[in-house]
């Protein structure tokens, strides 16, 4: 069951990421449909896809435990101010500045989410009272077991099965760190970049 839960919580953040990586390239597909007046936000947004993946990918690690308050980069808010200024010339024009605000803005709700479940691993009074709780179990099976290479043979065996699980938890309790870790690349390339 524990299990089950960090793989829920492990597929959500990746839906998360995809779904980020789908606004990304659809927010590009708008801007691109809106004309060449949108060259140099289509180019703020390449800017903040990356600073966007450095700022998930570090304050999400393993190493980030410190309670900071999230900041938006300088790309993206440059680049949001960016769609707000444009002068849409005709109704379609207008409804694609729409779609891009709303797009954007369900980029910046899809980030905020990231970052607020940045902290939301495993409690470490939950750890050790699952570790005390296993040692406890294996060592009442050992004191009423025959001492022979079969049960040993067989605690041993138990043993590695549920360190290997709460490895697993681990692992998939911190899915922007470690050896399970959720890929950057396909955010960092969804953009090609635009030629001149």
């Amino acid at each position: 069951m524990l299990i089950a839960s960090a793989n829920s919580t492990f597929e959500t953040r990746s839906t998360q990421v995809q779904q980020l990586t789908a606004d990304i390239v659809l927010l590009d597909r708008i801007l691109a449909q809106y004309g060449q007046e949108t060259v140099s936000a289509r180019n703020l947004l390449r800017r903040a896809v990356a600073a966007m993946a450095d700022q998930i990918w570090r304050e999400n690690g393993a190493t980030s435990r410190k309670a900071e308050p999230f900041e938006a980069s300088a790309a993206s808010l440059s680049f949001y101010d960016n769609i707000l200024k444009l002068s849409p010339r005709d109704e379609t024009q207008r409804s694609l500045q729409a779609r891009a605000l709303d797009t954007a803005q369900d980029l910046g709700k899809t980030r905020l989410l990231l970052f607020a479940e940045a902290g939301a691993a495993i409690p470490m009074p939950f750890l050790i009272v699952l570790i005390s709780w296993l040692a406890i179990i294996f060592a009442s099976f050992s004191l009423f077991a025959d001492n022979n290479t079969t049960t040993i043979i067989a605690l041993g065996v138990f043993a590695l099965s549920a360190s290997a699980s709460i490895f697993l938890i681990l692992e998939l309790s911190q899915p922007f760190a470690g050896l399970m870790m959720i890929s950057s690349e396909p955010l960092r390339s969804a953009l090609a970049p635009l030629n001149p």
